[in-house]
């Protein structure tokens, strides 16, 4: 993925906190490993955990890194709407407008 891709914020914590910042990354890789769900299917799992606790920036990097791992943006909305009957609407709904906040970004 290229630096200037990702968050300001990201990138701050990633410089100061090296040490930190590359056993978190490393955790994320193991558990990817760790089971039979490939790439995409991780990352949309991901993003639903991400949509449900609210977190915008937890959803932009799911959304980013899904797109990455060859998930089409119709496979992310509707990884977002499954969620309606558990998180609710307006979770929903938010969920997708940071979902397209990277969508609009990566895709033509």
């Amino acid at each position: 993925m290229a630096k200037e891709a990702l968050p300001k914020q990201y990138l701050l914590i990633q410089k100061k906190h090296k040490k930190f910042f590359d056993a978190v990354e490393e955790l994320g890789k193991v558990v990817r490993e760790e089971g039979p769900l490939d790439e995409k299917t991780a990352h949309l799992v991901q993003l639903a955990a991400a949509a449900t606790i609210h977190s915008e920036g937890a959803v932009h990097s799911h959304v980013r890194r899904a797109l990455e791992a060859g998930a089409e943006p119709d496979e992310i909305y509707h990884t977002l709407i499954l969620l309606t009957s558990t998180i609710g609407f307006p979770s929903v709904v938010s969920s997708i407008s940071w979902a397209n906040d990277i969508i609009k970004k990566k895709t033509p």
